[in-house]
């Protein structure tokens, strides 16, 4: 996904406000897959070390950080296949080049789907325009 402005196997153009957030989504899944790692070896390596009371600072910081590291990826792969979900609603191709099964032809043609397209296409077109007269 780095090296290309669109998503790789995707048939229908990608938002840059989507693909921004996109790639937002994929960072923070990657600090938050090596901060949870290191954060529980710094915890095990506080407890070797005598740091076995909760109320000491050290500890208490090693584990408010696990914990949000725990939270947030919980959270940032429920929204990761929630995104992938609608992706494959929707008819973009994004799923097929991910998932070898339930390939899709073409576009969604269901009505519904296309006004919640609109709206969401509607939400990147502001958001950029927020980011355009912030930027000049």
């Amino acid at each position: 996904m780095s090296r290309f402005k669109t998503f790789l196997g995707a048939r229908e153009p990608v938002h840059i406000v989507h693909y921004y957030l996109a790639r937002s989504l994929h960072k923070a899944m990657y600090v938050v897959f090596i901060l949870l790692p290191l954060s529980g070896l710094l915890i095990a390596a506080l407890y070797t070390k005598g740091y076995q009371s909760e109320d000491e600072l050290l500890m208490e910081a090693a584990l408010g950080l696990h914990s949000f590291a725990a939270q947030a990826s919980t959270a940032l792969i429920l929204a990761h296949i929630g995104a992938a979900v609608y992706s494959r609603i929707k008819g973009e191709g994004v799923w097929s080049s991910m998932v070898p099964i339930l390939k899709e032809n073409k576009p969604s043609e269901n009505e519904k789907v296309k006004k919640i397209a609109a709206v969401e296409e509607q939400f990147y077109n502001k958001v950029q325009s927020l980011f355009s007269r912030v930027n000049k």
